[in-house]
């Protein structure tokens, strides 16, 4: 008899088991199927961008609303930047509608993988396929080996992922293909099957793959491009209302390369270009906005004169070269600064706000940010600032003083971290601003003039000679 309570219990649990069994399966997504897989890993710069491309299909019995991308630890912290779409159509008429995607905690993810969701616009029917295309860019992905050169070698570069797409997904189909800058290759793993024609690698097809199936790869191979990192920009955008914008640009610039070892031979560098210095930075250049003027371009010690600027009505370009050519390892601080036309980057909202419509990204070509902070100057007596970035930033507002100021300009801030040039989108600072506060500035130097001008006339009529009573 006494065994009886204890069955009762037994089966009580158990039946309790099997209902939260049943809720987390109806909470959970239902199977979704990759049945094909393509990813292109671009190598060709130090930015790293891959190009992957899933034909997704829902193989359970109920809808399914996204489709979730796993990463490995150390990639997910180098990724500057994700986004997905869902496409349309085929060749000429394909259409791109871009789809929402956040990250996401699971527990118990095998190896601790990060995860994404990608959320689709509409649900996915049982036994309904779609085509999703994913660009995700990494940064500090590419590791110089050996970590020092001299100033005649190449500059060689290790690249770890892996040949099987790191996935929670189960996949059918899929291949992998790595593009590398030209055809010297030193080394790769070999994952069958895996070949390789010219510049470009191909691991795969590979069929039926579990959920979160990985196998590491390494691929060594020569990559001259310059590593130019910006450890830290602050652009300064100044909004004057009587006609122009300023902007100032302050750089720390470092080649994130191998490190230079031995003596630098300035004769050597300048008879032999081609050998010498392969890997070193000879010129920037920077894309400006059109109908820029008054630019310059100096450092601590003044003005360099080694520029070149080309304007014209569609863009500007400037190209710059530092005081000395950078090594690995060498850095440089500089500053740019320029004038831009005010109607072409400040409107007026429907509401009656006043709002700036500007880029966000670095503008030097194929550059990696570590730190960017923009900081918008308003005008004094602007009110109720508000941002609007197309991507998460940290924002805070601030108060800076110039000449002839009373209570200070409000300055917005942007802060970012790991920019890439894909981050060069337009953002948009709204304000609101009465033209009256425009006043403010002439009247106060009238009045100093008036007060001026008052006091040594009342001098000029005063008598300060002593005399007999």
């Amino acid at each position: 008899m006494e065994a009886l309570p204890s069955l009762r219990r037994a089966l009580v649990l158990l039946l309790l088991s099997f209902v939260a069994i049943l809720d987390v399966s109806s909470s959970s997504s239902p199977d979704v199927v990759i049945l094909n897989a393509e990813r292109r890993i671009d190598l060709t710069s130090p930015i790293v961008r891959a190009y992957l491309s899933l034909k997704v299909q829902n193989a359970g019995t109920s809808e399914a609303s996204e489709v979730l991308l796993a990463f490995p630890p150390t990639q997910a912290k180098r990724i500057a930047l994700l986004k997905a779409s869902i496409v349309e159509g085929k060749r000429k008429k394909k259409t791109y509608t871009p789809l929402s995607v956040n990250a996401i905690e699971l527990p118990d993810i095998p190896n601790g993988a990060k995860l994404f969701s990608v959320s689709l616009l509409n649900p996915l029917k049982a036994g309904e396929t779609v085509l999703v295309e994913v660009l995700y860019i990494l940064t500090h992905s590419l590791e110089p080996f050996p970590t020092e050169i001299s100033q005649s070698e190449s500059q060689f570069v290790y690249f770890r992922d892996s040949a099987i797409l790191l996935s929670p997904h189960h996949i059918k189909e899929q291949t992998t293909y790595l593009k590398t800058p030209n055809n010297k290759v030193e080394s790769f793993t070999r994952v069958d099957p895996t070949n390789r024609v010219g510049a470009e690698l191909r691991y795969g097809g590979y069929e039926d793959r579990a959920p979160y199936s990985f196998s590491p790869i390494i691929v060594h191979f020569e990559n001259n491009n310059p590593f130019a990192v910006v450890e830290e920009l602050v652009r300064e955008i100044e909004i004057s209302h009587w006609g122009s914008i300023q902007i100032t640009e302050h750089y720390e610039l470092v080649h994130a390369g191998a490190r230079h070892k031995g003596v630098f031979s300035r004769v050597e560098y300048q008879s032999r270009p081609s050998i010498s210095g392969i890997s070193s930075f000879r010129h920037l250049l920077a894309k400006l906005p059109p109908r820029v003027h008054s630019v310059y371009y100096r450092d601590e010690i003044g003005n360099i004169s080694t520029s070149h600027l080309r304007v014209d009505n569609q863009k500007s370009e400037l190209e710059i070269e530092p005081r000395y050519p950078l090594f690995g390892g060498w850095k440089s601080t500089f500053t740019i600064g320029y004038k831009l036309p005010l109607e072409d980057f400040l409107f007026e909202s429907a509401d009656g706000r006043r709002y700036l419509n500007y880029s966000f990204g670095c503008p030097l070509f194929e550059t990696t940010v570590n730190k960017l902070t923009v900081k918008v100057v308003l005008p004094e007596g602007s009110s109720e600032p508000s941002a609007f970035v197309p991507f998460p930033v940290e924002q805070h507002v601030e108060t800076s003083y110039s000449y002839l100021d009373v209570v200070g300009r409000t300055v917005v801030a942007l802060d970012k971290k790991n920019v890439v040039p894909e981050h060069n989108s337009f953002f948009q600072v709204y304000y609101n601003f009465s033209p009256i506060s425009m006043l403010a500035e002439p009247l106060m130097l009238v009045s100093a003039f008036f007060l001026v001008f008052t006091t040594y006339i009342a001098y000029l009529h005063m008598d300060l000679s002593l005399s007999k009573s």
